[in-house]
């Protein structure tokens, strides 16, 4: 079932908890990462991605229960609170993206096989394969694109 959670603007001022929610989130899914991994990752994303992406989230009582960032053509970041999946977060997140910004496209990471699953469902399909990540690393991504 969709609930229609309000999506807001995110900014720099968000980033801490913004941080949190992608690592817990992390650690719940990514278990082909290891410490040394999550924490060259996390690195990138606090100085890096979360500078270059446009950054939307849901919160409710102040807290901050999932977010998305997107590029002007694809989704780079997805992540929902372990305690909150499956509660339409990020389908939310998904259809407010496409709907508004007209994204269509996602890189996954191979192994995550829940995320696979989850833009599968949504009828994103795979458009190509890469054996390695954008730093190299034997985490294989795959590029799919809304059907």
């Amino acid at each position: 079932m969709f609930k229609n959670y309000p999506i807001n603007k995110l900014h720099a001022g968000h980033y801490p908890e913004i941080l949190k929610v992608w690592e817990s989130s992390v650690r719940a899914t990514h278990d082909f990462l290891d410490e040394a991994d999550i924490q060259i990752y996390k690195a990138m994303i606090s100085g890096r991605y979360l500078n270059e992406l446009r950054l939307f989230g849901v919160q409710q009582d102040g807290r901050l229960l999932g977010f998305i960032g997107v590029s002007n053509t694809s989704i780079g970041l997805l992540f929902v609170l372990p305690e909150t999946r499956g509660m339409g977060i990020g389908l939310a997140l998904v259809n407010f993206v496409y709907q508004h910004l007209h994204i269509t496209e996602v890189d996954v990471n191979e192994q995550n096989v829940q995320a696979y699953d989850f833009y599968r469902h949504l009828g994103f399909e795979v458009t190509e394969r890469f054996a390695t990540d954008a730093i190299g690393k034997p985490f294989p991504v795959l590029s799919m694109k809304l059907a």
